[in-house]
């Protein structure tokens, strides 16, 4: 089931404002209840026959949905995936699988129906790569959020090179390139072509790292 929340969003323009704390105080809340939540049972989700049927019905309003945009212009495409995964409602690693940061593929994503940030980001992921994006373009991302100094994963889209990307996030319904999103701070950019930096004007150099959960993620998402 999605959550209506199309009238909430970031005003990256100004940044600091009251409805950004209000939703950030908000999730600080939520996590951290979660948080608690896991000391007292980390047990990962059972499903019962009800759940398993919304979780069939979930699936298959996601590939009807997804099918529909397939006529759209690659902008109207990144806009209508954001939007419409973002409904999804956000939920700790602990809670979910008993493990933390693990990498859910798509299909896990919409099994349960919530996700960590890193899911978000890895299901926009693969449902551009089924549209029709080029995957040297497209990146999961971690980067440092400058509000709180925690980590976060969002999605880059290099839509032109040695261009500023722009950035899907589950906490904003507003695509805007990397130079604009002042709160964050890009740390490494990960596809199946390798790891990446960014330098100051925005082209990418490979590194030596190897992400392991992004190895392992492709193994078990063959099927999706």
């Amino acid at each position: 089931m999605f959550l209506n929340l199309k009238n909430f969003h970031y005003n990256h323009n100004n940044l600091i404002y009251s409805r950004n704390w209000r939703i950030k105080t908000l999730l600080l809340i939520y996590f951290t209840l979660t948080l608690y939540a896991t000391e007292i049972d980390q047990k990962p989700i059972v499903m019962d026959k009800k759940q398993i049927n919304i979780s069939k019905n979930r699936i298959l309003d996601y590939q009807i949905t997804i099918e529909s945009y397939r006529h759209l212009s690659k902008k109207k495409q990144l806009k209508k995936v954001n939007l419409y995964l973002n409904q999804l409602l956000p939920q700790y690693d602990k809670v979910i699988q008993d493990k933390e940061d693990y990498w859910a593929t798509p299909k896990e994503f919409l099994t349960y129906g919530f996700g960590d940030c890193e899911d978000y980001a890895i299901i926009k992921y693969f449902t551009l790569l089924k549209l029709g994006f080029d995957e040297k373009k497209l990146f999961l991302t971690t980067v440092r959020d400058s509000f709180n100094g925690g980590y976060h994963m969002v999605l880059s889209y290099f839509e032109k090179e040695d261009r500023a990307p722009m950035i899907l996030d589950n906490l904003s319904f507003k695509i805007l390139d990397l130079q604009k999103r002042k709160d964050l701070k890009a740390n490494l950019f990960i596809n199946s072509t390798g790891v990446y930096k960014i330098t100051d004007d925005f082209k990418l150099k490979e590194t030596k790292i190897k992400s392991l959960n992004f190895e392992e993620l492709l193994k078990r998402n063959e099927e999706f």
